[in-house]
Order: C-alpha cells, then structure tokens, then sequence
C-alpha cells in the first residue's frame, strides 16, 4: 500500500493551498516540489476560499499565528471541508502562548480536519493533557517518546485519535500515526533534523500532498509521508557526515534526498511497525 500511496504522488502532482509559518514558508515550497507535489501559499482572507476550492489539500499551519490570518484559515478550512478536501493542522507552539492555545482549540472545533500533526508536547496540548513543560516550539524533553515508553504512547495517541475524530501524528524521536484503530511506529529519521528550522513545518506540507493524493486512505498517506521525511534526513546526515558538511548543507540534502524518495527505496528504507 505505501509504494502505490507515493506513486499516486509522483502521478498526480498534488496541488497544496498552505497557510503556512513565513519563517519556514520558502522551505515548506521547495519540498512540496520535491516530494511530487505543487505549492500555493494565500492567506488573505479575500482569496482564500477561491484558492482552496482548486487545491487537492489544505495545509493549517499556526507558527506565526496573527489575528488576521486566523479568519482566513477558518474560513479556509470550511471551504474545505464544503468541498471534502483534506485538512491538514499543525499547531505549531500551542501551549506557549493563550493567542495559539485557543486557536488551536478553535480550529479543532470549527473545521474538520483529516490530519494533526505536531510534536508530543504540541499534541497533548490539543488533547487538553498535561504536557511535561512547553519550550516554544519544541517538545518537552519529559514529554519524549522512548522505546521504554512507547507502548503507552502508542495508546495515548490511538485515544486521542478516537476523541478528536482525526488522524494523530506524533514526531519526534520517534514517530507514531493513528487513525484510532490502526496504528504505525516508525522508527525513521536522525537527531541531526532537530537542527535545522522547520522540518515538522515541512512535513506537515508533505503530509498534505500526500493525503490529498490518497483521500481514501488518509492514515496510511500520513504515514507514509513521516516515513518519506525521516527516511530522507538519515541519508541527508549521511552525505553531510561523509562531505564533513554542516546543517546547512543539511537542509540542502534533506530537500535534494526528498525528491529522490521512490517507491522502491521506501519499501527498502522505512522502518514502519504496525500495531492493531
């Protein structure tokens, strides 16, 4: 199911309206490219239903959340939803501030969405639990997944899941995906991306070119795109490592690896677990 999910990517070239982070946007455009897909950044709240309507998924990104583009991404997200589009939120920073805690809750309440993805700390947030300690944008390190703790992590994310009605994706260390019944580990990707700026951001993008080339399969797309992206940052820190590089350099590969992703090397590279 995964190498016909990033063939239906590379075949049907999807188009992703983002509502994006501008400190990441450019970066969020180049993989988009990279991955099959093809990038529309608009959040004025004048075209944002127009440009929607024409996308095959609809990306909500909250990074650098301001009032103006709040209405835009609801109104946005209920176009979307009017044209069973898929939706896509990352709630980049909730927790950190009252502005993007409550938009995230608003958010979740006024639009459907087929996917949340975010960091632990971010996504308990959004599932109202105690997260262990918010550091802006990053996850807590009492909030990290480990192999000691997986199993119950894996059932805190199928909860949630069932409670928001949505597809949760977890990344960090490690990653977990779930539609509430199905769940995926995966165990792809370096400490090293931690380095650089904006590589959820960039798979948030890519999650939604997937889905919006998969809308029958939405879980499965997700995971595979968090594949996709940890599978590229192991061989982008190989090159780094192997040319004596730095991160940026780093950033470069992980763009340049993301548009060699095929079928064939997800099957042989991801380290993708299921569990019932």
């Amino acid at each position: 199911m995964f190498s016909e999910i990033i063939k239906n990517v590379k075949n049907s070239t999807p188009l992703v309206h983002n509502i994006t982070n501008y400190v990441t946007v450019n970066d969020c455009a180049n993989i988009l490219l990279a991955c099959g897909g093809s990038p529309i950044m608009a959040d004025d709240i004048e075209e944002v239903e127009e440009i929607t309507s024409i996308c095959s998924a609809l990306v909500i990104n909250i990074g650098t959340l301001n009032s103006r583009t709040v209405e835009s991404m609801i109104k946005a997200g209920k176009k979307a939803n009017e044209l069973n589009i898929p939706v896509i939120l990352d709630p980049v920073g909730a927790g950190a501030s009252k502005l993007r805690t409550d938009t995230a809750f608003r958010l979740l309440d006024e639009v459907k969405f087929a996917v949340v993805r975010g960091n632990v700390s971010e996504i308990k947030v959004v599932g109202r639990s105690d997260a262990g300690g918010i550091r802006g944008v990053d996850a807590s390190v009492a909030d990290s997944i480990s192999e000691e703790n997986i199993d119950e992590a894996v059932q805190y994310v199928r909860s949630l899941s069932q409670k928001l009605s949505v597809v949760v994706a977890v990344t960090g260390s490690m990653d977990i995906v779930s539609d509430g019944t199905k769940s995926y580990v995966i165990r792809n990707g370096h400490p090293s991306m931690s380095k650089i700026t904006g590589t959820g951001c960039m798979l948030t993008s890519i999650i939604g070119a997937y889905c919006g080339a998969n809308r029958e399969t939405i879980a499965e797309a997700a995971a595979a795109a968090v594949c996709a992206m940890g599978l590229s940052g192991e061989l982008a820190y190989e090159k780094m490592k192997k040319n004596d590089a730095g991160t940026s350099s780093l950033r470069t590969y992980l763009i340049d690896f993301m548009s060699k992703i095929d079928a064939e090397m997800l099957k042989e590279g991801g380290k993708i677990e299921v569990r019932q």
